[in-house]
Parts: structure tokens; C-alpha cells; sequence
């Protein structure tokens, strides 16, 4: 039974229909649902107090590579951009064992969880040594964080001109066969879903036309999501213009990507053409304002976006282009970055949260999250205001500007998986222990 009282909260920021702000609240999770919402109320399950605490929905993030976990800060790709920083990366991913799957996914998760994180996508596009996305699968599982893997691929390596090794490619017939098998073992579409599985050719610089059409026919038969990276760069917009005669968003409307059940990452480089595309069709954007930052590829147009309608969610993207995971540090680079490109008034702290929440669980497909509302999925993440990082706030709510960068609690699902400051769902120390070893190990086999 995942019942929890959450007691005492200093003020809850609902990111409701009517975005209201509770004073002095409880907030009662039955069964994995929020119940009830109000003063005094009367306890059930166990009791996990919210004094001097704002409580927000569990934050969302639409974008990550969680095995990147185990290449933080590697020489020779901090300071290249993204085509130079993969071809570092790519001989050091093509050694990872399912092992190393496994363990750098509860090492991301656990950072995710720290950060308020309640919901995650994962990118994985790369299967070596016998890895496959049921390492991070049964990896999030223990852990307990609600989680969307999708099905990657690259199916054009270097040889053919694409810019993986050939190493790192499959072959189409196996990526289309394995991605039907993950989504018929492991996809639950129904409310309340701890794992939804989603289809996700990387980028159109490692897999083919052909490819991408039939991962977007694929996934409209199973009734899955579709990701990919798109116009992450000026070499992505370039490479799009050279080697398919189009802009990224012309490329994506060509090949069947657009619409509610597709969202992109990055998309920094989207011209007012393509977010109108975008708007239209309501296709998603995980925007992700440190790796873009990372590797200097610049700042995305995410007031337009906005402004236009488009569904917008934060992602962390991959340690390896990020070396951080932490979705409130995202929100805050996303309200700073909007003010640097459109003036100090672009972007409100509670708009960059809306966005970490509510916006991304939209993105996703989940009307059942991102909200603290009866009838919604009880993941809360609290937030402990009576410390340094918001001593003297005149408004403690507004986190993104003076507040605690990690939750002192998290629960999702009503199960309690941040408590004190602490993940309770498995042991940190031997998983710490463990992913160090393997990243000295693969840094002495270089």
C-alpha cells in the first residue's frame, strides 16, 4: 500500500488548473493517488512532516542519456563541441557491459532523486557488450522512480558517412525487432504507469530516413512516444541542409515526427517557421539549458516556444555534456538564460518551475502528473526553506531564485524515496563504490 501523510507544509505550489498557492496544508496519498489536500487533516499511513517546508509536484525531466553517468568530465571532450565531444566519447561507451548499464542508471537516478526529479525519460542508443534497455529498466525499478527508457538507435556509422563508429551501429531489422519486444514486455499505458517505453532513433546524423519513418510507423501501431535529438546546433541545422536539402523541422515533418505523441530535445536552433510547425502540431521540446551552455551551442527560444503555444519540459541531458544532473539548477539556467536573451522580465522563477513540473509531465503525456491535485499521482518533492540557501527570502516559494537546489524529501507513488536528505531505496554507498571503480577502469583500459 503506498500511503503517506504529508504534514504541515509550510505552502504547497500546486501547478493546478487555477496555479494556487496552499497555506498550512496536509496532503494525503492513498493507493498512490492524492486524496485529499487541507488543514488538520487526519492522518493515514505514515507521517512525513512538511514543517518549514514548501512542497511542489515532483519535478519532470524530458531528456537524459543515464549511463553518461560513468564519463563525467572526461579530458579531451570538456571544452569540444557536440560533433568532436561524441567522437571522444564513442570509444569509451562502445566498452560498457550491462553492468555498467545498470549501475550508472541508479547513479543518475539517484542525482535526478535528489533534485526533486519524480519522473524521468532516458535516451539509450547504444548497445554494447550485450547491453539492453532492460539494464536501466530493472535498474529504475529498484530504485523507484517513475521512468520512460525509450528505445535508441544508430544505424549509420562512419563508414557510410555518419558520425558513430561502426562498432556502435545495429542493424535496422534488429533495432525495429528489439524495440517491438521491449514495448510489449515492459510498456504499462495505463494511469499511474511506473515504466512507459518510447522509441527513439538518436539524431539524423546516426540513422537513416528510412529509419526514422519506420520508428514513426512502429510507434503508432504500439501507441508510443517518439524522441530524437533535432537542431541541437548550427552543425546539426548544417548537416540538415547538406545532406537532406531541408531545416531540421522540415526533416522531422517530412519523415512523420511531429505531433503530440513526439517530442525533441534541444531544438536550439528552431526558426519562428518551425516553432509555428511545432505549435500547430503540438510537438514536445525537452529543453536543456546547461548542456546547451556545456557545449556552446547556444540558447534556445524557449519565450517564443512558450508564447507560441509549444509544450516545453526541462531535461538534464547526459552527464557526459552536462556532468550535473539537477532539474532545479535546469529551471534556474532557464529563467536566467531567457532574461540574458529577452530582458530581466522574459521569465518568472515560478514559470521556470511550472515548466520543470507541470510543462514536462505535459511533454511526456502525463495528465496523471505534474500537478498536486486530488486525483493525481502522490509524487511531491519538499523542499526544507529554514536553511542558509533561503535565509532571509521574503518569499520562500520562489525556489528557482533563493532555495535549497536538493529535496529533504521525495515521494512518488506515495512511497517514500528521498527521506532526510538520504535516497532509501538502495544502498548509495555500495553503488557509489561500484560505478568509481568501473569509471577508473575504463579510464586505465584507455
Amino acid at each position: 500500500m503506498n500511503d503517506v501523510t504529508v504534514q504541515g507544509a509550510q505552502r504547497v505550489l500546486t501547478m493546478d488548473n487555477q496555479r494556487q498557492e496552499l497555506m498550512d496544508v496536509d496532503i494525503i496519498i492513498k493507493d498512490g493517488k492524492i486524496v485529499e489536500i487541507g488543514p488538520d487533516l487526519e492522518p493515514q499511513g505514515p507521517v512525513l512532516s512538511a514543517r518549514n517546508c514548501i512542497v511542489t509536484p515532483g519535478l519532470v525531466n524530458t531528456h537524459h542519456h543515464l549511463y553518461q553517468s560513468l564519463t563525467r568530465a572526461v579530458p579531451g571532450g570538456q571544452d569540444a563541441l557536440l560533433f568532436g565531444w561524441l567522437q571522444t566519447l564513442y570509444p569509451i561507451w562502445e566498452r560498457f557491459t550491462p553492468d555498467h548499464m545498470h549501475v550508472s542508471t541508479q547513479v543518475g537516478l539517484a542525482e535526478l532523486a535528489l533534485s526533486g526529479c519524480s519522473l524521468t525519460s532516458d535516451h539509450m542508443y547504444l548497445f554494447p557488450c550485450g547491453s539492453r534497455l532492460d539494464d536501466t529498466i530493472h535498474a529504475a525499478a529498484e530504485f523507484g522512480l517513475r521512468f520512460h527508457p525509450t528505445r535508441g538507435s544508430m544505424s549509420i556509422g562512419k563508414s557510410a558517412g555518419g558520425l558513430p563508429p561502426d562498432s556502435l551501429v545495429e542493424a535496422e531489422k534488429d533495432i525495429l525487432e528489439d524495440s517491438i519486444r521491449v514495448i510489449d514486455q515492459f510498456h504499462d499505458a495505463s494511469d499511474g504507469a511506473m515504466c512507459r517505453v518510447g522509441v527513439a532513433p538518436c539524431s539524423p546524423f546516426s540513422v537513416s530516413r528510412e529509419l526514422m519513418r519506420d520508428a514513426a510507423i512502429l510507434a503508432r501501431d504500439k501507441g508510443v512516444m517518439m524522441h530524437t535529438h533535432l537542431a541541437e546546433n548550427a552543425e546539426d541545422v548544417a548537416y540538415s541542409a547538406e545532406m537532406f536539402g531541408c531545416r531540421p523541422g522540415q526533416y522531422a515533418e517530412d519523415l512523420g515526427w511531429i505531433g503530440e505523441d513526439v517530442w525533441h530535445a534541444h531544438c536550439v536552433m528552431l526558426d519562428s517557421a518551425e516553432i509555428d510547425l511545432f505549435s500547430k502540431s503540438r510537438t514536445g521540446v525537452a529543453h536543456c539549458p546547461c548542456s546547451n551552455c556545456r557545449l556552446g551551442s547556444g540558447i534556445a527560444p524557449i519565450r517564443a516556444m512558450r508564447d507560441a503555444g509549444v509544450p516545453v519540459g526541462l531535461g538534464v541531458d547526459g552527464s557526459a555534456s552536462n556532468d550535473q544532473a539537477n532539474l532545479m539548477a535546469e529551471a534556474r539556467q532557464t529563467m536566467l538564460l531567457q532574461r540574458v536573451q529577452n530582458g530581466a522580465d522574459a521569465m518568472s522563477a515560478r514559470e521556470a518551475l511550472e515548466i520543470a513540473t507541470r510543462g514536462g509531465a505535459e511533454v511526456l503525456g502525463r495528465s496523471d502528473c505534474g500537478q498536486v491535485a486530488v486525483g493525481k499521482r502522490g509524487d511531491l518533492a519538499i523542499w526544507d526553506v529554514s536553511g542558509v540557501e533561503s535565509a532571509g527570502s521574503w518569499d520562500p516559494a520562489a525556489l528557482v531564485l533563493a532555495g535549497p537546489k536538493k529535496v529533504i524529501h521525495l515521494v512518488v507513488e506515495g512511497r517514500v524515496i528521498v527521506e532526510d536528505g538520504h535516497v532509501t531505496t538502495v544502498d548509495m554507498g555500495a553503488v557509489i563504490a561500484r560505478q568509481n571503480h568501473l569509471a577508473r577502469t575504463l579510464a586505465e583500459d584507455l
